[in-house]
């Protein structure tokens, strides 16, 4: 990514993280905007979400942030309107790393219990 594009990305998540703060419907999952992708044109801008919590409240943060795509667009153009002539599109990817660190992390405990099994 180009310099601009990295500074739009970061902007975008700073504005889009403080509006999920206030609108987020809270129902006990933690949710994170890990990176944001905007393309070259900064037409599409990617926000990859981590989210904290059950199956359940993954997917219904997942589809009431793909309900209010539109809704957070404009808010979000709202707060950075100044910056930009044409706000760019939004979509949200879920990003699973955390849970796959876990579950590393939860191999590695299991594989240092009993090494003598592997000798």
């Amino acid at each position: 990514m180009s310099i601009r594009t990295e500074k739009v990305a970061s902007l975008l998540q700073h504005e889009l993280g403080s509006i999920l703060e206030k609108e987020l419907p809270r129902k006990g999952a933690l949710v994170t905007i890990v990176a944001v992708k905007v393309t070259a044109d900064l037409g599409i801008a990617r926000f990859y979400v981590s989210i904290i919590g059950t199956e359940k409240q993954q997917a219904e943060v997942m589809a009431w942030l793909h309900e209010e795509t539109k809704f957070l667009r404009k808010l979000l153009s709202a707060n950075i309107r100044n910056h930009f002539r044409r706000i760019p599109e939004i979509e949200f990817y879920e990003d699973r790393l955390y849970e796959k660190a876990n579950r590393i992390e939860q191999l590695l405990r299991e594989v240092r219990k009993s090494p003598e099994q592997y000798d």
